[in-house]
Parts: structure tokens; C-alpha cells; sequence
């Protein structure tokens, strides 16, 4: 699994993923991803340009979604003080980051 980028952001309780993401074949971005996380995968929900996955990392509940048209990649959780918990992930993510030109 390759990332271009892994950004927090605290305003809006995400963070934010930039990779190479097919969104017909999302399963094969987004298992690796939450394994990569030890995070298990619950709910799997999916439309016409939306993909949004329920991850549990220790109890926390966060999502995991995906926009075709937009492009964008986030995790979120709509709790403020799991914050932490992203910043954790955050530093998990960091070795697969490789930055490139797009």
C-alpha cells in the first residue's frame, strides 16, 4: 500500500488520505488500509460515488470513506475527544507515505 499523503485535520475530526484509489475495486485499497490500521471493519456502504466503511480501532468507532468525483480519502469520527486516536493512526500511516508529483 502506497499513500501520497497523510494529513491531519482537526477541525473537521479527519484525517485526510491521498493515494492511488480505484473506487470499483475500493475493497483492495481500504482491507490492506484497516489492517495496516489494526483496525476491523464493520458496516461496508457503497452508491454510485460513494464509498463509507465503519472501522473500530480499540472501541472507536471512525469511518472510512471514499468520493469518486472529488477524489478524497478521509477518516473521521464524530467524537472530539477520539481526536488522539487519529493522531495515533496518523503516525502508523507515516511509512507507507511516499510523496509524489501529481
Amino acid at each position: 500500500m502506497k499513500l501520497h499523503s497523510a494529513t491531519l485535520d482537526r477541525d473537521n475530526l479527519s484525517l485526510m488520505i491521498s493515494a492511488e484509489i480505484d473506487f470499483e475495486h475500493f475493497e483492495q485499497f481500504a482491507e490492506p488500509l484497516a489492517a495496516a490500521l489494526d483496525c476491523s471493519i464493520g458496516e461496508r456502504q457503497w452508491g454510485a460515488d460513494r464509498h463509507q466503511w465503519l472501522l473500530d480501532f480499540e472501541g472507536s468507532q471512525l469511518w472510512l470513506h471514499y468520493e469518486f468525483y472529488g477524489d478524497i480519502c478521509w477518516i473521521s469520527t464524530k467524537r472530539a475527544d477520539e481526536f488522539d486516536v487519529l493522531e495515533y493512526l496518523y503516525g502508523l500511516l507515516t511509512p507507507y507515505v511516499t510523496p509524489t508529483n501529481r
